[in-house]
């Protein structure tokens, strides 16, 4: 699974899509599961990253602002020059904010690695980003929108998340660790939950997709109308990226893995937000969703462009 995962998640995404497709009934079932299987998705990404790894991922300081600056300095402007031109339809707009101001967090790791990017230092950066894009995500969007358009953003929606899908995990995480460390049946725990990464993930995709594709016949010129705007960001950004990493100087794998920070989005777990929305905006999940697809298909393209755009002495 590990050799041919790339495979697995485009499968997982066309069969989330047949299942929506052919059996549109299954949708809101599946849309409750969304939450619970990010959240044990999450938990085994935290697993892998041991405790005394995040203090040395805070000292790892130039990496670190080269991963904020190309996530909420870069994305941002780019966001903000494409915003004109999004269709004005606010729910749209709103989906796209979603998805496009938030960093990714859990497939990223796996496809920088792909590419010989330094998964170990973004995986350590992963509760950073989280918390960052938490705390930053509900200013972004009153300047994007205005006061009138965020009011419908309520507070309540991220205090859940950020407890359902980083505290409780992470907390989680941590605790199996200690018991890993003190205890052989720990360690033999943690070591079958560290197999079981790709096939959650692939799951985690599937019930994702499935569960909004039935919202889809309503919504598909409005949604279609986002495609570009996502593909348009997937090219801007690789050269973006790669701007941050040179200015950083960092070097070859922390630079790839600034590149597909900076590309790759945040829509598993924004999609618990954008589901919490009102009735009215409904199609900014599906947005969000629609995201997903374009960026996974791009990330195979990524995989093989990237180390071209950032090549080791001897490649």
């Amino acid at each position: 699974m590990e050799r041919h995962q790339v495979a697995l998640y485009l499968g997982a995404l066309t069969a989330g899509a047949l299942v929506g497709w052919a059996v549109p009934a299954v949708g809101p079932g599946l849309e409750l599961a969304v939450t619970p299987v990010l959240a044990a998705l999450l938990y085994l990404t935290f697993l892998q990253v041991p405790a005394a790894e995040l203090g040395r991922s805070l000292r790892d300081g130039r990496f670190l602002a080269a991963v904020l600056v190309v996530n909420f300095v870069v994305v941002p402007l780019v966001v903000a020059a494409m915003f004109a031109f999004l269709p004005a339809e606010p729910a749209v707009r709103l989906g796209v904010l979603l998805v496009l101001l938030t960093p990714c967090v859990d497939y990223v790791i796996v496809f920088s690695g792909l590419a010989g990017g330094s998964s170990r230092r973004l995986l350590a950066a992963t509760p950073l980003l989280l918390l960052a894009q938490l705390i930053l995500l509900p200013g972004l969007l009153l300047l994007f929108l205005g006061a009138e358009l965020a009011e419908v953003v309520e507070a309540g929606p991220f205090v859940e998340a950020f407890l359902v899908l980083i505290v409780i995990p992470l907390a989680l995480a941590w605790l199996t660790q200690a018991w890993a460390a003190r205890r052989a049946a720990g360690r033999r725990v943690a070591e079958a939950l560290g197999t079981i990464m790709v096939p959650l993930l692939a799951v985690t995709l599937l019930t994702v997709v499935a569960s909004q594709v039935p919202k889809l016949d309503r919504d598909l010129g409005q949604v279609v109308a986002v495609v570009p705007f996502y593909l348009i960001f997937l090219v801007v950004m690789a050269f973006a990226g790669l701007g941050v990493a040179r200015l950083f100087r960092l070097d070859v794998p922390a630079g790839r893995a600034i590149v597909f920070s900076g590309a790759t989005r945040n829509s598993l777990v924004v999609l618990p937000l954008a589901l919490a929305l009102p009735g009215t905006l409904a199609i900014a999940a599906v947005v969000v969703v629609t995201q997903t697809l374009v960026e996974v298909v791009g990330m195979v393209v990524y995989v093989r462009v990237v180390p071209r755009l950032l090549t080791r002495r001897g490649e």
